[in-house]
């Protein structure tokens, strides 16, 4: 763990260098802890680090950064009692809505099913919330799925649009321009206003996707 300067009122927390689930978990811990500390204005979650913004009345650059490494000096001791939330996102896997669901099968040879099973086979770490308000960055998919964004950006994708992007996949809480590519759609929102930090997601949760019928999907207040 590294703690370095960020701005007048602020450390950023380093826990790694590499997009990894051992950081993340660490990140999400060490996010749990320091929540509970006051003077502590905001703390951001990225995939290796958090951002620590203080009170500038409470602390200084050096009191806060003592702190941060007295609080999460026995980090590991607290592991067991933070629990991740497990949460189960349904889809609408289905050429109406899957937009790239054609194309990803024919380059990877395999079948529209075969593409399908990848995607929600993983249990999905969410790293990051950011891009859109809302939007998770979760990882990682499986390599037989890996593909690059598109070369050339859609316009606009409807609100719900489960997408991949190279090994990391992500649901679209509003309509908005969309380079990744996209597997399906959800009818829950990832975005409200009503939700802890307007986000469905956060960060440390664990996400599996379930396939469902467009039945299913318009039941539940889905769009087409």
């Amino acid at each position: 763990m590294q703690v370095v300067t960020a701005g007048a009122d602020a450390l950023i927390v380093y826990f790694g260098d590499i997009i990894d689930k051992k950081i993340s978990k660490q990140v999400y811990h060490a996010l749990k802890i320091l929540q509970k500390i006051e003077g502590f204005i905001e703390i951001t979650p990225s995939y290796t680090s958090l951002m620590v913004v203080f009170d500038p009345l409470v602390y200084t650059h050096l009191t806060c950064k003592q702190k941060i490494e007295d609080s999460l000096a026995n980090m590991d001791e607290v592991f067991e009692s933070i629990q991740s939330r497990n949460i189960t996102i349904p889809v609408l896997y289905d050429e109406e809505v899957g937009l790239d669901l054609r194309a990803i099968s024919e380059e990877k040879e395999c079948t529209i099913d075969e593409i399908i099973a990848l995607h929600v086979k993983p249990t999905y770490n969410v790293y990051a919330i950011g891009f859109l308000p809302g939007f998770a960055y979760m990882g990682t998919i499986e390599k037989e799925l890996i593909s690059p964004r598109l070369p050339n950006p859609r316009a606009k994708v409807p609100k719900g649009s489960v997408a991949i992007a190279e090994n990391q996949t992500a649901i679209y809480p509003q309509e908005s321009p969309a380079g990744w590519r996209v597997l399906g759609r959800t009818p829950q929102a990832m975005f409200d206003t009503n939700f802890e930090g307007m986000s469905y997601l956060r960060v440390g949760d664990l996400v599996q996707f379930e396939p469902i019928s467009k039945a299913q999907f318009l039941s539940l207040g889905g769009e087409i």
